[in-house]
């Protein structure tokens, strides 16, 4: 059984069919050096939360009277060098559709079926995948509403049914060896303990258990990143420790029963529907990872602005709301799923650059980040995506902050240096009085960024920018 993203041993479909096929099973994980070297830094909360999984995962094993075979180095070639060490004819893992993975288990294949032996991969990561949910004329869905309609009136319970694993007595005796640790991989700690975020599944099920008791809050309190709205549960369902069926099956459950969770189990499945879409947008057109999903938005002319890249990746554009959610990111891997929408629109749409430039960005420093979510998040911000809303939804920062953090408090927690300005000002403080400004000990240009780019212009420049491209004429937009 060779584990991925999916690191536990509970309601693990792929782990199921290998108990079915095999009387003897040995678990194996790779911290993969054609992933990890390609990391920017060596201190990467990501690596430091797998490997905690990981440790927690062989010391589960070892108490069944197994243990996990860690290896590390390139997976085609610790997959293979381990199945011809162990003298196992099957190898099992669960679907993992991001074109390079794709690639790497066609690599592992071949090189198992040269010397006898075969790889098999199952669904787990997704309820409902790959072309399991189609339109009525059997083609992919490219927006998400006519797809979520598909997807409900298609799932059944037994999809979200428990996959049940028995791992007693079916470890093969055979002992791995210790589990490496995180120097012995290359890395070192990049503070996860320092976060609100316990790896494992042990994490998982009490992010899970937590969560359960405010779901029905979910659809009032979810918008603000300053309450306590979000499951947080992305981490864990990037990596695999915890089940989406078990995820979904909570709401699916309080839907079911009509109570005062309804309404909030609704919208947070819809949530997790969402995840879905992405994920068969990314296995029916592949091209997304580094082309506009719409072609015509290839031809757009971005602009090539270093230092306001520089300024929106530091969190010192001007705008409060802007900058808060970047040096969240920045310094804890996390940013809450609203102020992702409006930093995407403000650096494509106020600034004029490269959605691949920030998606980027956010691949490197998410704790969450997968390839289909993140992707597909920056393309709808950016209106180069499968989305029935057009390039002319432009999010104003001032209003959105205003709406979602009126009182100030997210702002507060990662701006301080605006921290004595009221309420009202806090969300523009180029428009507060010079008098405000000075109680307050600001000086803009100085202890805070005026703005780098006014917000009315930029908006015109984006409608020009993308009308452009619409016609053909993607080079001539005035600047």
């Amino acid at each position: 059984m060779w584990l991925r993203r999916d690191l536990r041993l509970d309601d693990h479909a792929a782990l199921a069919h290998a108990l079915h096929e095999a009387s003897r099973i040995h678990v194996a994980f790779v911290f993969d050096t054609e992933i990890l070297d390609a990391l920017p830094s060596r201190r990467d909360r990501r690596v430091e939360f797998i490997h905690a999984s990981v440790q927690a995962l062989d010391a589960d094993l070892r108490r069944l009277g197994g243990g996990l075979w860690v290896c590390h180095g390139r997976a085609d070639d610790e997959i293979p060098r381990l199945a011809t060490v162990l003298g196992v004819g099957l190898v099992v893992a669960a679907h993992d559709d991001e074109p390079e993975a794709l690639a790497r288990d066609a690599r592992v294949a071949g090189r198992l079926e040269a010397e006898g032996r075969s790889l098999v991969t199952v669904k787990d990561q997704v309820v409902l995948e790959r072309a399991e949910v189609l339109t009525a004329t059997g083609k992919p869905f490219q927006v998400f509403t006519p797809y979520r309609r598909a997807w409900l009136r298609q799932v059944r319970d037994a999809d979200l049914s428990e996959r049940r694993v028995a791992l007693a007595s079916r470890l093969a005796p055979t002992a791995p060896p210790p589990c490496p640790s995180l120097a012995d991989i290359g890395f070192q700690s990049a503070g996860l303990s320092d976060l609100p975020i316990e790896p494992g599944s042990a994490g998982a099920s009490a992010r899970l258990e937590e969560f359960a008791g405010r779901i029905g809050d979910y659809h009032r309190r979810r918008d603000f990143p300053g309450r306590k709205g979000p499951s947080y549960l992305s981490v864990h369902l990037r990596f695999g420790t915890i089940s989406i069926r078990q995820v979904a099956r909570l709401a699916w459950q309080a839907i079911a029963a009509g109570g005062p969770d309804r309404q909030g189990a609704e919208v947070w499945l819809s949530e997790l529907i969402w995840r879905e879409f992405y994920f068969q947008i990314l296995w029916h057109h592949p091209h997304v990872v580094s082309s506009c999903f719409r072609p015509e938005y290839d031809a757009i002319e971005w602009e090539d602005d270093e230092s306001a890249f520089e300024a929106w990746c530091e969190g010192r554009t001007g705008y409060p709301i802007v900058d808060a959610a970047m040096r969240q990111l920045n310094q804890t891997g996390y940013m809450h799923n609203r102020l992702r929408m409006v930093t995407a629109s403000f650096l494509v749409k106020d600034l004029g650059i490269d959605w691949r430039r920030g998606e980027h960005y956010f691949a490197d420093r998410l704790n969450d980040y997968d390839l289909a979510a993140n992707n597909g998040g920056w393309q709808w911000a950016a209106s180069t995506g499968c989305d029935a809303q057009p390039w002319f939804r432009i999010f104003n920062p001032v209003t959105q902050s205003n709406r979602f953090d009126a009182d100030g408090g997210f702002i507060r927690r990662y701006v301080p240096e605006l921290e004595a300005l009221d309420d009202k000002a806090i969300h523009a403080p180029w428009l507060a009085s010079a008098s405000a400004l000075a109680v307050a000990g600001i000086v803009l240009g100085r202890s805070y960024p005026r703005p780098i780019v006014d917000h009315a212009l930029a908006r015109q420049r984006t409608l020009d920018r993308f009308a452009a491209a619409r016609k053909g004429d993607a080079g001539h937009v005035t600047r």
